[in-house]
């Protein structure tokens, strides 16, 4: 497929940048260089320009290039990953348009083994994201960092507060998860609670997120694509958009966040939404996702590619039985990383569709609850959706 015919190519700031600057070796689409081939790349940079479904948020359709001008100044790390920016969507002349080509970039770059990095456009975007999977017909697992569920009305029109109840109802279905992390209680209703409680979703408040960062690991690293709403980030942070409030995310642990991101083998998409130039206070919050995304692309070159498939001889097994003998719950303990996943039984039936979803991240702590005789919350859930 010939990407170059959805994307236009960027005006760069500067036509010289400090030597071992991402702006000095990145292979760039612009004005006076040619698409770059995708071929043997790692990881692709593009940005979608649509907000018309952005839901009280126009102008954040200018994020990418306000992103790229922070971004091409930082220093990547000596481990190198070859990246490419392949520019920007624009808006297409119906919305559908857009989507339809987001899709389509995003499912021919993971063909090729190529992560894409979007940078909105609205969180709406993630809808499209997610339709790439179908197009590869691979059930996913979806994580997003959002101050509310973004469930909307399903009977209304798609939008950056409705994407999620669109890719729950789609159909054919190939959503085996939902993670939401950092949502803030005042802004979702107790139906929108039991709703994900009923899916056996999960949802974990801000304060439980940062009272524990570290059990926020292991949700990323189930995830195959994930979702990041600049919303999430307390306004005086991220000024850069019409719906920032008071509380929310540091931008410290914005980062750290997009680095477990770019440290889990599972991940193949990240998208980066809703940053609106309009309000930003001296390019603040374009400077911070642009730092996000460098913590990502750190996280990403020292993957340990310790996913625990095929031959388990470089991992620790635990065996725990607990309820009285009615569960043994077995545990995976990388020797590279020291991370760990449970492995959650399933049906014979199911064994092709969900062969990617049974080994489950784990923490130490989710050990422990075993070894105390309690059932960990992530192994139950997850049976409950493979039985």
């Amino acid at each position: 497929m010939d990407l170059s015919i959805y994307f236009e190519p960027i005006q760069l700031v500067s036509e010289s940048y400090p030597s071992g600057s991402i702006g000095s070796y990145i292979s760039a689409y612009t004005q006076n260089d040619a698409f770059p081939d995708i071929q043997g790349a790692q990881v692709a940079i593009f940005g979608v320009k649509e907000d018309r479904n952005s839901s009280d948020n126009e102008g954040c359709s200018a994020a990418p290039d306000e992103v790229r001008k922070y971004f091409y100044k930082l220093f990547q790390n000596k481990t190198k990953t070859k990246i490419l920016d392949l520019g920007n969507i624009a808006a297409g002349h119906t919305i559908e348009d857009s989507y339809f080509a987001v899709t389509n970039v995003v499912a021919e770059l993971i063909k090729n083994n190529v992560l894409p990095i979007i940078i909105g456009g609205g969180q709406d975007i993630t809808y499209s994201n997610y339709l790439a999977y179908e197009k590869l017909e691979q059930t996913v697992n979806l994580v997003s960092i959002d101050p509310s569920f973004d469930l909307g009305d399903p009977d209304n029109e798609l939008n950056s507060h409705s994407y999620l109840s669109k890719i729950i109802i789609h159909q054919p279905n190939f959503l085996f998860n939902y993670s939401n992390i950092g949502y803030q209680t005042y802004f979702v209703d107790h139906v929108s609670v039991e709703l994900i409680d009923k899916l056996f979703f999960d949802a974990i408040r801000l304060g439980q997120v940062r009272a524990n960062m570290e059990e926020v690991e292991p949700i990323v690293r189930n995830a195959d694509l994930l979702s990041f709403d600049v919303s999430a980030i307390r306004r005086a942070d991220a000024p850069g958009n019409k719906n920032a409030t008071p509380n929310g995310f540091y931008g410290e642990e914005a980062c750290q966040i997009a680095r477990y991101a770019g440290l889990s083998d599972k991940l193949t998409s990240i998208g980066f939404y809703e940053l609106n130039p309009s309000e930003d206070l001296n390019g603040q919050t374009s400077h911070l996702v642009a730092q996000m995304i460098w913590y990502f692309l750190d996280g990403f070159s020292n993957r340990k590619n310790d996913y625990p498939v095929g031959e388990k001889t470089d991992y620790l097994k635990y065996r725990v039985v607990i309820k009285d003998n009615k569960h043994e719950i077995v545990f995976y303990k990388s020797n590279k990383s020291d991370r760990w996943w449970m492995d959650v039984p399933y049906p014979v039936h199911q064994k092709i569709k969900y062969n990617r979803h049974h080994l489950v991240p784990c923490s130490y702590r989710d050990y422990q609850i075993a070894c105390n005789d309690e059932m960990p919350d992530r192994w139950w859930k997850t049976f409950q959706k493979l039985s």
